[in-house]
């Protein structure tokens, strides 16, 4: 599983891939080097805030108690995410994804600590139709919980994995929405650095829902630049890998390799292994089938530019520059936005608790919250206290 329900936080040296746990940029290009260009990684650590005022308006209290576990959706390294009803207070009855992580391992790597964080404090402040709403946010002495609105479509990894391809139309839409959400972010000045189909869920009625924002980087504007590695290597742009400073160029090459993935059934560049991978990336030839229609194989090229001030979506314009590709030229943006414009794929749902469009080797398990016995030292778990508490 992944998406919001991907629970192996991913470092900032990469994503942790199986076969490879090993993997640095330093792997690939010697530190010497690295270090020469002024490019030595810098570590840190960070106190995440998880306070339940903005995220839990009223004087309703939240907690483990107020919902009943369902499904099993997902398990990861960090713990679970559950399909839960709500059996208290406001909202009775209604149907969210409760995601589960547990402090003390956490806590082990200041990395994800600081991607908890980011992921916490992006879900609470940004809105928008085509991004994952958070609508609860509490902790116990021993665990973090996030409950989300329950995207009971799937992952458009899975679609897209049954389909093969997409027909241009269908690949159209959902890139359509992506480029408004994608838009969204960047407009408050956020990177989202890890766009992939895993990412990317569906909604009961079909529409897409940008997920897991570990990666996202935030405080990024106009002229401002980050160095940090990290993201899916075969959606990373050329400038994350080379280390030369990226902004938010990258999330439209992302965009641009997602793109070719839905057309013809695997990202532009790859390869055996990852290194050979990422030069392909940097140096290697982009190769279209001829399939492609002029508009469709115009927009991908200018996505996958080397350059990123040449990348369409790279300059001023941002998402406006995309949205006026001919590409898109049938697409009533304000009724997309509005969700007035229907889905080219929805899901066969019987119920708000089908679990159906998921794996089933979550779904079948017995769902339980193991008992929050773990005690953290107070050094560690200052970690997870306000900023205000540290400070006496």
């Amino acid at each position: 599983m992944a998406a919001v329900f991907d629970l192996d936080l991913e470092t900032e040296e990469g994503s942790e891939g199986e076969g490879d746990p090993e993997f640095s940029p330093a792997d690939v290009y010697p530190l010497a080097e690295l270090r020469a260009a002024g490019l030595e990684p810098v570590g840190h650590y960070e106190e995440v805030e998880l306070t339940e005022t903005s995220v839990n308006p009223g004087p309703e209290r939240i907690g483990p108690h107020c919902f009943e576990l369902l499904r099993v959706l997902g398990k990861g390294g960090y713990g679970k995410v559950f399909q839960v009803r709500k059996v208290q207070g406001t909202n009775l009855g209604k149907i969210y994804a409760m995601k589960v992580l547990r402090k003390a391992k956490i806590v082990r790597n200041a990395k994800d600590t600081a991607h908890t964080r980011a992921e916490r404090n992006i879900l609470e402040s940004v809105k928008h139709p085509f991004i994952v709403e958070l609508a609860y946010a509490f902790q116990t002495g021993g665990k973090l919980y996030l409950i989300l609105e329950c995207l009971s479509g799937g992952e458009l990894f899975t679609h897209l994995e049954r389909e093969g391809i997409f027909l241009e139309d269908t690949a159209c839409f959902y890139l359509a929405e992506i480029t408004l959400a994608l838009g969204h972010l960047h407009s408050q000045g956020i990177i989202y650095r890890d766009l992939k189909p895993e990412n990317i869920m569906l909604n009961s009625q079909g529409h897409i829902k940008l997920t897991d924002f570990g990666l996202c980087k935030e405080s990024i504007h106009e002229g401002a630049v980050t160095h940090t590695f990290c993201g899916t290597i075969e959606y990373m742009a050329p400038e994350i890998l080379v280390r030369s400073g990226h902004n938010r160029a990258v999330d439209w090459w992302s965009l641009g390799a997602l793109m070719y993935d839905m057309l013809t059934g695997s990202p532009p560049f790859t390869a055996e292994n990852r290194k050979k991978t990422m030069d392909k990336i940097i140096k290697g030839k982009l190769v279209l089938p001829p399939y492609l229609t002029p508009d469709a194989r115009d927009l991908v090229k200018k996505f996958l530019k080397r350059n990123p001030s040449q990348r369409i979506g790279g300059g001023p314009g941002d998402a406006a520059d995309v949205q006026r590709h001919p590409f898109f030229r049938h697409i009533n943006w304000d009724d997309l936005l509005a969700r007035r414009v229907d889905p080219p794929f929805r899901p066969s749902l019987q119920s708000e608790e089908d679990v159906s469009q998921f794996d089933t080797r979550f779904t079948r398990q017995t769902p339980v919250d193991s008992p929050d016995d773990t005690a953290l030292s107070e050094s560690a778990n200052q970690a997870f206290l306000p900023p205000q508490v540290l400070s006496l």
